[in-house]
């Protein structure tokens, strides 16, 4: 499974899985830990032009804001 992270604060998160031979995208925003931790789902996408959709209707984000992580 690979994870992507937003550069700016680390808090949207989105991983690729391979799933039944297609990648599955799903876009997590994670809490930090002063606020109780944990994260909250936001969506998933089959393909990236509905992960940019995707982005750009929940976070303030898009494509080239992602970063691979460590």
């Amino acid at each position: 499974m690979r994870e992507f992270v937003c550069g700016c604060c680390g808090r949207w998160r989105v991983t690729a899985e391979l799933i039944r031979g297609r990648y599955r995208y799903r876009l997590v925003r994670r809490y930090r830990p002063e606020f109780g931790g944990g994260k909250d789902v936001l969506g998933e996408a089959g393909s990236i032009p509905e992960l940019a959709d995707l982005l750009t209707r929940r976070t303030p984000l898009t494509l080239a804001d992602l970063r691979e992580a460590a």
